[in-house]
C-alpha cells in the first residue's frame, strides 16, 4: 500500500510513519524531500502531481497560536485557520484524484475539540472545524474514499506541553500511530478516532 504522509517530520506525523512502516510510505514536509507548505495550494499541487496515485494520505499538520482568551485578536484565530484547517482541506480537495478507488483520507484534530485548556481557545476552534468536516464530507467523497480524522491527547514524548495539560493524561506514540492504522487500514469514514 502507497501511503503519502504530509507533516511526517512532526511529533504525531512520526508516530504514523513509525506505524506504517511496512508499506511503501512517502513522507513530505516543508523540510524532507518531496517538500510540501500546506499553506500553499500550488505546493500542494505540486506534491500530489510528483508523487502521483496513493492508496492513503495522512496529514498530521498544524500550527496554532495558544494564548489566553482576551489576548487572542482576529489574526490569531485567521492564522490558526489558515494552518490547521484550510490546510488539510485543501490536501482533501487537491489530493482526492490521487487517491485510488476504495482508499482513504486521514486528518489530524486533536484533543482540544473536546477538552479545553487555559490558552487553548483557538486549538478547539480549529480542531472542531476540522472533525466536523470529516462528517460531512465522508458522505460527499466519491469512488467509495474514506475520510476520518485521528485526535490525540498530548504525547508523552512531548514533554515540553505536559504543563499546558493538567491532569492530562498522556498518551504513547504507538496508540497514536495505531489509530492512524485503523483509519488506513480499517472500514471506518467519517470518523473521529480519539487517542485519550
Amino acid at each position: 500500500m502507497k501511503v503519502l504522509i504530509i507533516g511526517a517530520t512532526g511529533q504525531v506525523g512520526r508516530t504514523a510513519v513509525d506505524a506504517l512502516a511496512g508499506h511503501e510510505v512517502v513522507s513530505a514536509s516543508r523540510s524532507s524531500e518531496p517538500s510540501v507548505d500546506v499553506t500553499d495550494s500550488a505546493s500542494i499541487e505540486r506534491l500530489f502531481a510528483s508523487v502521483g496515485q496513493v492508496d492513503a494520505v495522512i496529514v498530521a499538520v498544524g500550527e496554532v497560536p495558544f494564548r489566553p482568551l482576551g489576548e487572542l485578536g482576529r489574526g490569531d484565530y485567521e492564522s490558526a485557520f489558515r494552518g490547521k484547517v484550510l490546510s488539510q482541506l485543501d490536501v482533501v480537495r487537491i489530493g482526492t484524484p490521487y487517491v485510488r478507488d476504495g482508499g482513504s483520507i486521514t486528518l489530524t484534530s486533536g484533543i482540544l475539540s473536546r477538552e479545553p485548556i487555559a490558552t487553548g481557545a483557538a486549538a478547539s476552534l480549529v480542531n472542531g472545524a476540522v472533525e466536523s468536516f470529516v462528517l460531512a464530507a465522508a458522505t460527499e467523497l466519491p469512488r467509495g474514499i474514506r475520510i476520518n480524522a485521528v485526535s490525540p491527547s498530548v504525547l508523552e514524548d512531548a514533554p515540553s506541553y505536559h504543563s499546558s495539560f493538567p491532569g492530562f493524561v498522556p498518551v504513547s506514540s504507538h496508540r497514536v500511530g495505531q489509530a492512524y492504522v485503523k483509519s488506513v487500514l480499517g472500514v471506518q469514514t467519517g470518523r473521529v478516532l480519539p487517542v485519550d
